[in-house]
């Protein structure tokens, strides 16, 4: 089960978003925390990704 976090940004003329979800190692089982700032479009396709 994976948490989904999304904040907004804007810095100058551009709109970023940074995007935060929580995937579970193969490894050790525990879980990791892996940001992101991307471009509003591209959220849900990181989202999305395994």
């Amino acid at each position: 089960m994976a948490k989904k976090s999304v904040a907004s940004l804007q810095t100058g003329s551009k709109r970023l978003t940074k995007a935060i979800k929580m995937v579970k190692s193969p490894k050790t089982g525990s879980y990791q925390f892996v940001e992101q700032v991307m471009a509003p479009e591209f959220v849900n396709d990181f989202l999305n990704k395994k």
